[in-house]
């Protein structure tokens, strides 16, 4: 008998006569599914932002230190040229650690936030659209802001924190509703009830 116990969400029936999970904590987010779509949204990006530390170590690792490719370079909008930028290996570094951000958050995303029930081939195209805008974004406006602080009276530090608060608060209020509406909703009105 051990062998067939279920851990069932406890439920009750609330005023309207419809079953609603009971605690606290399971009642607040079944009446308060957006708030709670959005929170999961903020906390498990963070999944992605811890890919791509370790894959910044191990690449800083791999081909700065093991490697030695540090020679100066320039492409677009990508400048390792100055010194402590790691040339070439800073930039592949870089570059591996964002893609595989972003492959970890769009799995992330797709899956335990928005639960999304769209092609992984439609979504995964309008995702990378997003992730190279975020991207490109990130990469040229924290100059702008920091400069603007700076020219505000603002010390390097307190520019440069509020140049990435900037770039994170723009990042959310871009993709989130981008993800939820056009790259990742949910087509089956049956979805939600699950």
């Amino acid at each position: 008998m051990a062998d067939d116990k279920r851990i069932d969400t406890p439920r009750e029936t609330g005023d309207d006569g419809r079953q609603r999970p009971s605690g606290a904590v399971r009642r607040w987010i079944s009446d308060h599914p957006n708030v709670w779509e959005f929170i999961l949204f903020n906390v498990l990006s963070n999944i992605s932002t811890i890919t791509r530390f370790v894959v910044a170590w191990i690449g800083t690792a791999v081909f700065v230190s093991a490697l030695g490719l540090t020679e100066p370079f320039s492409f677009l909008l990508f400048n390792y040229t100055s010194e402590g930028s790691n040339g070439i290996g800073g930039f592949l570094t870089f570059l591996a650690a964002e893609v595989l951000a972003q492959v970890v958050n769009f799995v992330v995303q797709m899956k335990w936030v928005f639960k999304s029930d769209s092609a992984f081939a439609d979504a995964a195209w309008k995702y990378a659209i997003l992730a190279v805008i975020i991207v490109v974004v990130n990469l040229v406006l924290p100059g702008y802001v920091t400069a603007l602080c700076v020219a505000w009276g603002m010390n390097s530090g307190v520019a440069a924190t509020v140049a990435s608060v900037v770039n994170t608060l723009l990042a959310v209020v871009v993709s989130y509703p981008l993800l939820k509406f056009w790259i990742m909703p949910k087509h089956d009105a049956q979805s939600e009830d699950k």
